[in-house]
Formats: structure tokens, C-alpha cells, sequence
């Protein structure tokens, strides 16, 4: 394979900014660098010193001083606009030009670039919203709404990370869209030690209303009926934590559920769901999942719910988890199934896990990006 340029434009660059968004291009970015490849990073300027600056052969590019990117809980669209229009001062002989769709504006300023400097576009769509846009910000979301529909046709080369995400750019229209998705550190996964502290269910993740934790709790109360002495834990923090203690103490749920609140240390969170039965993935709006897939990895199946904003249904099959329709009788029923089933083994949940290991994921950035895992057709 060709060695080639790559640049990424993201505003939030990694480790500055620790999201999952910001984290799949720093492992991806690295290990291009590693097998020879050229990456740029074109960002806000998080870091003190000079603009450009390189980290673990990374080149990044400060374009802006950094701006806050939420206002009032909503993604600023004075800080998309800046952004996008400090992008205009770049100057590239890169190969290919990764942007992430949001905050979108950015989308336009690349294809600019593209058109006026030749690197191949590619669009990399973290989340498609739709009619969320309403949701969202109600009258004003139509205008999103529009933006997200013109942002889908700048190029024919569009990355999704799901196949969630790849589902919702083709019924924008897209004629094909090709997943790169976020991945994990297998090889340090499989290295961790299980917790001393043992459970039969965990839930890994922010406590917040769309998570559906009440949902679990709700489900316990019916697991108890059937095994007495079930152990959950609860590992996150969130608005909704006070709430949902009081909703285990109200069910009397005390002395099986405990709530541990955030863990900052991952290789603990990690060892706790290696002495866990099952992790258990409540949520409806999951934009990929990656706690399940971490569960899966540390070697236990995963319970999720059907719903249509839910991209962990796309990580489960019948060899390392269940989808239950989001009602407690049948999320209890799930969840008994597999604590007294031992058909699904910690060695195919691992597996499962493994084709997201983040250099399974470069292999396919590679492949994207050199073109070879496209339709002929796709226009430059």
C-alpha cells in the first residue's frame, strides 16, 4: 500500500479533550504514523507554547485559541462558526482530509479546502440526528435539519462509526457510506485482573435520564423473586443518582444494589466488569456503545434494549448478549435467562470483541482512505 498524507479537522483534540470522538482519531492517528503514514491534525489550540506542535509523531495544528463548545448545555454555534472559519487560513498537500461532521459548518470549510487544494474529502459522521434536530431545538432544528442534509452531499466518501450511523446517512441519501468504527485496547483489556468485588449484573455508564437505570432497578426487584441473593452494581454518576437511590431503597432494594459513583481509575472500572456476570445496557440512545463492547471484552455478555436510537443492538449477537423490548418483565426475564444459562462463554464474548481491536480499526481506516473499499463510481 501507498504511503499517504492524512490530515484530520476536529475542534477538540485529544488528550485535552477525552471523548470518545477525540480518542478514535488519536489511536487511529498513531498507529497510521506508526506504519509510515504522514497525520496532521487540525484543531483548536489547547496546549500552552507554540501552534504547531508534535505528540507521538502526531503534527497538530492550533488554528484558534480554544473556545467553549457548549452554551447553556447545547453545542455553541458561535464557536462552529469561528472554527469554521479559522479553517479557511489552512494550507495542505495532504492526500486525504478527514472532518468529523459536527459541528457541521466545519463540513463546508473542508470541502473548500478540497476543492481549492486537492485532498480527497472524506466526512466522518459520529452521528446522524434527523428529526432529533427538532427535539433538540425545536423551530430552529429545522435549520440544523437542512444543514445535516447539505453537509451529507459534499463528497461521496462519508465514514459512519455504527451501523447505526451508516443506516441513517442512507436514508439521508448517501449513496454509501463505508464504518470505521471506535475500537479498544484488547491486548490491555485481556491483561487486567478481575475485582475482588463480585456481582451478577453491572452498569457501566452516566447516570442520566435516557440511560433508563430505573429500568434496571425496576427489573431487579423481579430478578430477586427468582435468585434471592442477586448482587448489582451501579458504576456512574449523573443527575439522576439521587433519584435512583430512592427508587432501590423505596423497592427495598438496598442490600442488593450498590452505587459506587464515578470511578476515575478505567482499569478499575474494567476489572470490575471482569468479576461481573453481566453487564447490563439499558439506554435508548446510544450513539455506539462502547462500555458494551468493553464488557464484552473483559469476557461477559451483555442485555440491551430494542430501540431504534440504540447502536448497541448492532454490537450483539447470540453468541454474546440479548435484546429485550425495554419493559421490566422482559428485561428481568433477560437477565434470568443468562445468569442460569451457560450457553453463551466468556471466550465468545471475547471474540466478539476482538475485530474492534484499534489495530483491526486502522487496518480499515487504511483500506478506506487508499480508496480500495470503494464502489469504482465514487467521484473524486
Amino acid at each position: 500500500e501507498a504511503l499517504m498524507k492524512i490530515a484530520y479537522v476536529y475542534d477538540a483534540v485529544y488528550p485535552w479533550v477525552k471523548g470518545g470522538a477525540e480518542k478514535r482519531i488519536y489511536e487511529i492517528s498513531r498507529r497510521l504514523e506508526a506504519r509510515g503514514h504522514e497525520v496532521h491534525f487540525y484543531g483548536m489550540k489547547w496546549w500552552p507554547g507554540q501552534d504547531d506542535i508534535e505528540l507521538e509523531g502526531i503534527h497538530l495544528h492550533g488554528i484558534c485559541p480554544p473556545m467553549p463548545l457548549y452554551r447553556k448545555g447545547k453545542r455553541s454555534i458561535a464557536q462552529a462558526a469561528y472554527f469554521a472559519g479559522r479553517m479557511l487560513a489552512i494550507r495542505t498537500d495532504c492526500d486525504v482530509l478527514d472532518c468529523q461532521n459536527f459541528p457541521y459548518l466545519s463540513c463546508f470549510s473542508a470541502k473548500l479546502i478540497s476543492r481549492l487544494q486537492g485532498p480527497k474529502l472524506f466526512i466522518t459522521w459520529l452521528e446522524v440526528w434527523g428529526e432529533y434536530w427538532r427535539e433538540y431545538l425545536g423551530a430552529k432544528g429545522r435549520a440544523g435539519q437542512a444543514v445535516e442534509w447539505a453537509a451529507a452531499r459534499l463528497t461521496d466518501r462519508n465514514i459512519a462509526i455504527s451501523r447505526r450511523t451508516q443506516r441513517d446517512l442512507l436514508s439521508l441519501g448517501v449513496r454509501d457510506a463505508q464504518i470505521v468504527p471506535p475500537g479498544i485496547d484488547w491486548r490491555m483489556i485481556s491483561g487486567i485482573a478481575p475485582s475482588a468485588e463480585q456481582s451478577d449484573l453491572i452498569y457501566v455508564g452516566r447516570l442520566i435520564e435516557h440511560k433508563n437505570v430505573d429500568l434496571l432497578i425496576r427489573a431487579v426487584k423481579r430478578v430477586k423473586s427468582e435468585i434471592p441473593d442477586v448482587r448489582v452494581l451501579i458504576v456512574g454518576d449523573g443527575p439522576e443518582m439521587n433519584n435512583l437511590k430512592l427508587l432501590a431503597r423505596e423497592l427495598d432494594l438496598s442490600q442488593s444494589i450498590s452505587f459506587l459513583g464515578f470511578v476515575e481509575d478505567y482499569n478499575y472500572a474494567l476489572s470490575l466488569m471482569k468479576s461481573s456476570r453481566i453487564f447490563v445496557s439499558p439506554s435508548t440512545r446510544e450513539g455506539f456503545g462502547m462500555a458494551a463492547l468493553e464488557a464484552n471484552a473483559c469476557g461477559i455478555p451483555v442485555v440491551t434494549v430494542n430501540h431504534d436510537m440504540n447502536a448497541v443492538m448492532d454490537l450483539i449477537g447470540k453468541d454474546n448478549g440479548l435484546i429485550c423490548r425495554p419493559e421490566e418483565e422482559e428485561l428481568s426475564r433477560a437477565i434470568c435467562a443468562l445468569l442460569q444459562d451457560q450457553t453463551i462463554s466468556r471466550e465468545r464474548c471475547i471474540e466478539a470483541a476482538r475485530e474492534y481491536d484499534w489495530d483491526a480499526v486502522c487496518d480499515r481506516a487504511e483500506r478506506v482512505y487508499d480508496q480500495t473499499s470503494w464502489p469504482k463510481s465514487t467521484k473524486q
